[in-house]
């Protein structure tokens, strides 16, 4: 009687992981139809080519800048934007903040569209085309800053430069916010979110770069997928030291102090941070999870029962799918004596962090002395950021980005997701819960590799792509 009693849980069992498996399928959404862009292909490329060809480099030693190049860039902008720079005021803000105001018809809360104009240093013998000649070759365009940031920098003003020519006002303002310091955590952003504050404005939408438009990033799914991130997770470099009496490495003590880091590095790696499924992720396997393989429809639809599983699977894999679910640690950086056969006196490593948005600086730096457990291990709490708040999909903001996107690249599949990176829009959470981060490009493993590397570049229609989405952004505004 039992075997039977067991055997009929089990069949129910199966039987209610079978049947919301299938229920986890896609919505069946309407077909609309999308409205075609019209807009001045060749002056977007032309514009963004100028942009790229202003070395505006950004260094943490601001000695090694070269303010000219930024005010060159700046000194562009009426003739590459002439109807933008005629209509939108623009206000200058220290550490090379821009803001324009577009004014709309109604006094209703304004969007404020987001990029950064700096970009960061190259190493000019390792690239095989000039890094700031924006060089056209066969479709494509060679430069540094050509996806970061110039590209949506261009594309935001582009898309303004010709509505406005088409006689378009928006409903209400929209507010476009460049910084020329966002590769050095500079505060250019802070500062107009300062202004913002100030003027009690508090933005309908903000949008700034992020995700993209990729493809194979989520398990069992072929589709392109548009990953517009609602949170940023927090940022924490720790610097781990040991000291010691140093000498001569013939006769060394049991642990010396590499040896005691080496320990607390792979302490650490043998025993990750526990996962947190958030509302992003949580909402970004809900999304795509329904169009995923068998086998994943079965994980997502029912996480209640497999999240240990899928836990183990990121922790085993390492990469993005574990970064989207815990707070990660990567060691970057060690150094220890200067000769090899002398122990050395100090010896340091740093680690980097990305804070899940349910951890904290204060409790990161907690697990990490809780896990190494050595008193001879001095921690120092370098740069840091808390993660962001998480921002509303139920709102017309994100109803704005989402569309524009699925208009934009037809086909590929509109999810919100938790951005791993840091960026500018950070800054935007204290006054909004509607802050979204999209690169609007689509762009292939290979060229996502060349961000911040060599040989930057960037295909010749995405860059209008980018403008086509910028208009359908602010079209709805």
């Amino acid at each position: 009687m039992l075997l039977w009693i067991i055997l009929a849980v089990l069949a129910a069992f199966v039987a209610v992981l079978l049947i919301r498996t299938a229920m986890f399928r896609p919505p069946v959404l309407e077909q609309e139809e999308v409205e075609k862009v019209e807009f001045d292909d060749e002056a977007a490329i032309e514009a963004l080519a100028r942009l790229v060809k202003c070395r505006t480099i950004s260094y943490a030693d601001h000695s090694l800048e070269d303010d000219a190049e930024f005010e060159k860039l700046i000194a562009l902008l009426p003739e590459l934007y002439p109807n933008v720079t005629a209509t939108c005021p623009m206000q200058r803000m220290e550490d090379r903040a821009l803001l324009f105001r577009w004014e709309g018809k109604s006094n209703g809360a304004p969007a404020v569209l987001m990029a950064h104009y700096d970009v960061v240093p190259i190493e000019e013998d390792k690239w095989t085309k000039p890094a700031f000649d924006a060089l056209i070759e066969n479709g494509v365009m060679w430069g540094r800053g050509t996806l970061d940031t110039k590209v949506t920098f261009n594309g935001i003003l582009s898309a303004a430069e010709n509505l406005i020519k088409q006689g378009f006002t928006p409903e209400n303002d929209i507010y476009f916010a460049f910084s020329g310091g966002e590769e050095i955590n500079g505060k250019g952003a802070s500062n107009i979110v300062d202004w913002f504050e100030a003027q009690g404005i508090v933005p309908e939408m903000v949008l700034d770069e992020g995700g993209g438009v990729v493809e194979n990033v989520f398990p069992g799914v072929k589709e392109p997928c548009a990953l517009i991130g609602i949170a940023e997770k927090g940022m924490m470099n720790v610097k781990y030291s040991v000291n010691s009496a140093g000498g001569h490495a013939s006769a060394p003590a049991p642990h010396t102090p590499v040896g005691k880091l080496s320990m607390a590095c792979t302490k650490l790696e043998a025993k990750p941070f526990k996962s947190h499924f958030t509302k992003p992720v949580l909402e970004m396997f809900d999304t795509l999870g329904r169009h995923s393989t068998f086998l994943y429809r079965m994980i997502f639809a029912n996480l209640w029962c497999f999240k240990g599983v899928l836990d183990m699977i990121c922790k085993k894999g390492g990469g993005e799918m574990n970064a989207l679910v815990r707070t990660t640690v990567a060691f970057t950086q060690m150094s220890g004596s200067k000769a090899p056969n002398v122990i050395p006196p100090t010896a340091y490593m740093v680690s980097n962090s990305r804070l899940n948005p349910e951890d904290s600086v204060k409790s990161a730096l907690e697990y990490i002395r809780k896990v190494i457990k050595d008193d001879d291990i001095q921690l120092e709490l370098g740069d840091h950021m808390e993660p962001s708040p998480i921002s509303r999909t139920d709102c017309v903001g994100w109803k704005r980005v989402a569309k524009a996107a699925g208009q934009t690249w037809q086909g590929s599949l509109v999810s919100p997701y938790l951005m791993v990176q840091c960026s500018d829009s950070r800054h935007y959470g204290r006054i909004s819960d509607r802050v979204y981060r999209f690169s609007a490009m689509d762009l292939t493993k290979e060229e996502r590799a060349c961000i911040h590397g060599n040989d930057e570049h960037i295909r010749l229609e995405v860059i209008g792509r980018a403008v086509e989405f910028f208009y359908r952004v602010i079209k709805q505004c």
